[in-house]
Formats: structure tokens, C-alpha cells, sequence
């Protein structure tokens, strides 16, 4: 007679030989996180923009390690990159999907690695910002709330893996500034942040010795420059960065268009320009028409239109996205109005009318003066380009001798005022360029134009930057009170940080 003791005995043999036979079957190994020597040197490429050799390199690792999780991170980024400096569609309806695919993959992997919660945040923060790229923004809404959730566990959950600190520093900075215009998806998915703790977490990752900090160098001193400049507002110390760690912008091509493009919205396109000639023109980089976009701008902002024609040119032939394409193709049709080719400049801004998006102000801005059809006054139009690009003195000479009584358009004498102040501003004479802003802001203030909104943000860095937070506050706080004007949502953004930054926030 077969007794109990002797049934459970059988029973534990075979619950263990049935355990023992299905962790040994295909698909059921242990999945592992092994950020290894391969996959660091594949990171390292896909960081600098040398998709093929990542490619190479994680299909190496694949075969040391099938059950390593990593490549599957690394793989994301390849996407990320792809889709985010490309915009293509196609790459769209391929790429996409697999963020969500690889999402199910890595929880595969152990929970109580990490690696966990880390990578399922980068790649949703990958999938979030790609979405916003293809005006998906609920999927983008979602996914950034999920990220930042993943890494907040995360780092309560391992307060010594500093790799959290990267994401979730940026992460915290940037919800806490988000402008009025989505701050929609802020509240409808519960994001709160902090200007100032967001960048002292990430400043600390930045300037550690941790292992860390150097392999996801690259990816930090491609994100740590945006963050000061447009979180901060400290243009120069983001650009000073650059030399200062000594970035490599000749063979990084991920630094170089980082570099050029801050260097761009900081009034130093030769310096751009230069960045974006040198760089290294080898086959095995990323193909995308970004260089020819900001080379048409370094080209324009010095009044060298017919090179600034070319580049654009090339730009809005090949681009297939949808951001900044407008705007594109507005200072395309300004390099044909200043050449006096006008049947080419109203040619060329019908398709401001009917290509691209508004997702960016520029975007909404180019579309609003094309529907306007008027044409910006050639001398407002030539100092705003060369104020732009940083040739302060070739403007400040234009405008020479000039005063609003010399323009017949109430628009074109709120210009001609804000021009003036925004050049004494970028000559170093603080107090002429707030008594002209102020005067900007008077004539503006009920106008649709940006220039008012503007000022008043102006005056509140110059009286920051002089330690004045309380009048820094003020006009910031007076730049953010001016509603249904240009360029609305950035502003915002830019005078929420001022007053966060003044309040220690």
C-alpha cells in the first residue's frame, strides 16, 4: 500500500525534475543586465552617432550572451536617434513599435537588478520624446510619466546606482518648468518637479569620478549643455562646458550638432559654422539633414544668401519630418526676398502653408506671417539676421542714425525699438537696452507680436544676472502675464525658469 509519505516524496522528485527540465528549455534561461566591455564600446559609438558599428557591436554581444538584456537598451537608442534627428515616417511605421516590444522584453529580466527599472525608464523616455517628434502626445504624456516613475523607484530603491541620477535629475528639471500651453499633461498625469534639485542631481552626476559618470559620458555631456542653457539660462557656461571637458566635436557627431546648435540660438553662428564644416564627413555616421538646416542658418544669419539658399534647400528637399519645416522654409523665402527674387520668395512660401507642422513656435510663427502676406521691412529684417548671429556691431551699424520716426508701420516701429534694445543688451549696455525694452513694452503690450513678452523676459535676465531677483521676478512674472502672442509656449517656459531659478526653486 502506497503510503502518503511515499506519494509527497515521489511528488518533490518530480516537481523537481519538472522545474529542472523547464528552466533548461529554450527561452526559459535567466535573462541577465551585463553592461559589459562590448556593449560599453557599442554605447560609446551609438552615443557619437556611428549607428553601423553599434550595430556591429551589439550583434557581437548578442552572440556572447543571448540572454543579456543590454542590447536590447542599446538597440533603443539606436531608434531614439534615428527618429528624433530624422523624423522620417517610414523609420515611424519600423522603429516605433519596438519600443514598445522591447519594453516587454526587458521585464523579462530580474527585478531586483538595477538594470530593472533603469532601462524601462530609458526607453520609455526614448518612446516619449520620439512621440512628441510625431505629434503623439498622449503616447508621449504616458511614457514620460511612466519613466519618471520607474526612476524615482529606482533610485529609492537603489540610492547607490548612480546611473538613476542622469534621467532623473533631468527628468525633475525639466517637469518643473514644463509652460502653460502643456501643463495639461503635468497635471492630468501628476508630474511634479524642481528646477533647482533636477540640477543639482544631475551637476553631481556631471562632475563625479563614479565609473559611472564616465561610461554615459557621452550621453551626459549631450544633455547637461541643454539643460544649463535653456533650464538655467547660463548660455556661456553651457558653451564653455563644451571646451572645457574638451567634447570631441570633429568624430561626435551627437556632441557637434549639440555644440553647433546651442551655439546657433547663442548668437554664434561662425562658431557653428565652423563646428558643423569640421566635423568628421565619414559614411559610417548617421545621414541626417540637420547639418544642412543649421548650415543655412549660420549662412543666413551672416546675409550670405545664396549659400543659405543652397543648404535650405537641401534641407526641406530631403527632410521628411514635420518640426521646424515651416520655419525652414520661411528663411528660405527670406533668402530669395533679399535677393529682390520675389517670384521665388512667394513661390517658396506657399509651402510654408502647406507642408509641416505647429508643433514648435517657430513652426506657428512662419505660418502666421505667411498667412498675413506681408513681407518684413529689408532693414529690420537685415539687423534682426545679423543681431542673430552674433555680428552686433554690423547691425548696430544698420540702424545707425535711425528712429521710429523713420517707419510708417506701427508694427515695424515696435520692431525697430525692440531691435535697438535687443542690441545694446548683446553690446553690454544694460541700462540703454531696459529703457528701450520698456518702451518696447509699452508699444507692444496689446500687440500680437512677441516683442513685448520678450522685453519684459529680457529685462528680467538683465536683473537677474545683476542679482536684482526681486525686479527680475517681476518681469519675468510680467512676461508670463501677456497672453495670445508669438512664440507663447517657449517664453512661458523661459520666464518660469527665471523666476524658479530667482526663488531657489
Amino acid at each position: 500500500m502506497v503510503t502518503l509519505s511515499y506519494f509527497w516524496g515521489m511528488m518533490r522528485r518530480l516537481i523537481t525534475i519538472l522545474i529542472l527540465t523547464w528552466i533548461s528549455l529554450p527561452g526559459h534561461t535567466q535573462k541577465v543586465y551585463d553592461f559589459n566591455s562590448t556593449c560599453q564600446q557599442a554605447y560609446q559609438e551609438i552615443t557619437k552617432l556611428k549607428m553601423s558599428t553599434g550595430v556591429a557591436l551589439i550583434e557581437k554581444a548578442k552572440q556572447q550572451n543571448p540572454d543579456n538584456l543590454i542590447p536590447i537598451l542599446l538597440e533603443s537608442y539606436i531608434d531614439f536617434y534615428t527618429l528624433f534627428l530624422n523624423e522620417d515616417p517610414k523609420d515611424l511605421q519600423t522603429r516605433y513599435p519596438k519600443f514598445s516590444d522591447r519594453i516587454d522584453q526587458l521585464e523579462n529580466g530580474p527585478k531586483t537588478s538595477p538594470f530593472y527599472n533603469y532601462c524601462l525608464s530609458t526607453v520609455r523616455i526614448h518612446q516619449a520624446a520620439s512621440a512628441i517628434k510625431f505629434g503623439k502626445l498622449w503616447d508621449a504624456g504616458w511614457n514620460f510619466r511612466k519613466a519618471y516613475q520607474l526612476i524615482k523607484d529606482n533610485k529609492k530603491q537603489f540610492p547607490a546606482f548612480t546611473p538613476n541620477d542622469l534621467p532623473y535629475g533631468a527628468l525633475q528639471a525639466v517637469v518643473g518648468t514644463i509652460p502653460k500651453g502643456y501643463k495639461w499633461i503635468a497635471s492630468l498625469f501628476g508630474l511634479r518637479g524642481s528646477v533647482t534639485e533636477g540640477m543639482k542631481t544631475v551637476r553631481g552626476f556631471i562632475n563625479s569620478n563614479d565609473p559611472w559618470a564616465k561610461i554615459l559620458f557621452n550621453e551626459a555631456a549631450f544633455m547637461y549643455p541643454y539643460l544649463v542653457f535653456y533650464i538655467e539660462n547660463k548660455k556661456e557656461e553651457a558653451l564653455a562646458f563644451t571646451r572645457q571637458r574638451k567634447l570631441d566635436l570633429v568624430n561626435n557627431h551627437l556632441h557637434a550638432y549639440m555644440a553647433a546648435n546651442l551655439a546657433i540660438n547663442n548668437q554664434q553662428a561662425e562658431y557653428a559654422k565652423n563646428i558643423i564644416l569640421n566635423r568628421n564627413m565619414s559614411d559610417e555616421y548617421l545621414k541626417t539633414g540637420v547639418w544642412d538646416f543649421e548650415l543655412g542658418f549660420t549662412k543666413l544669419f551672416h546675409l550670405e544668401t545664396q549659400d543659405a539658399a543652397r543648404h535650405l534647400e537641401n534641407f526641406v528637399a530631403n527632410f521628411k519630418g514635420r518640426f521646424y519645416l515651416k520655419d525652414a522654409y520661411q528663411k528660405l523665402s527670406w533668402c530669395y526676398y533679399l535677393q529682390g527674387n520675389m517670384a521665388m520668395a512667394e513661390e517658396t512660401r506657399k509651402n510654408i502653408l502647406k507642408k509641416g507642422a505647429t508643433d514648435s513656435d517657430a513652426d506657428k510663427k512662419a505660418l502666421k506671417d505667411a498667412k498675413s502676406g506681408l513681407w518684413p521691412n529689408v532693414l529690420l529684417l537685415k539687423a534682426r539676421l545679423l543681431n542673430d548671429g552674433g555680428y552686433h556691431s554690423d547691425a548696430a551699424g544698420l540702424l545707425q542714425g535711425k528712429t521710429e520716426d523713420d517707419f510708417a508701420k506701427e508694427e515695424d516701429k515696435l520692431e525697430f525699438t525692440y531691435r535697438v534694445a535687443r542690441i545694446y543688451d548683446d553690446l553690454g549696455r544694460g541700462d540703454d537696452a531696459i529703457h528701450a525694452y520698456l518702451i518696447a513694452m509699452r508699444l507692444g503690450q496689446n500687440r500680437k507680436e512677441y516683442y513685448a513678452a520678450r522685453a519684459a523676459l529680457q529685462i528680467g535676465q538683465i536683473y537677474e544676472a545683476r542679482g536684482q531677483k526681486a525686479l527680475a521676478i517681476t518681469y519675468y512674472q510680467k512676461c508670463l502675464d501677456m497672453e495670445d502672442h508669438d512664440y507663447k509656449d517657449s517664453l512661458d517656459q523661459r520666464a518660469k525658469s527665471g523666476i524658479a531659478r530667482c526663488k531657489g526653486e
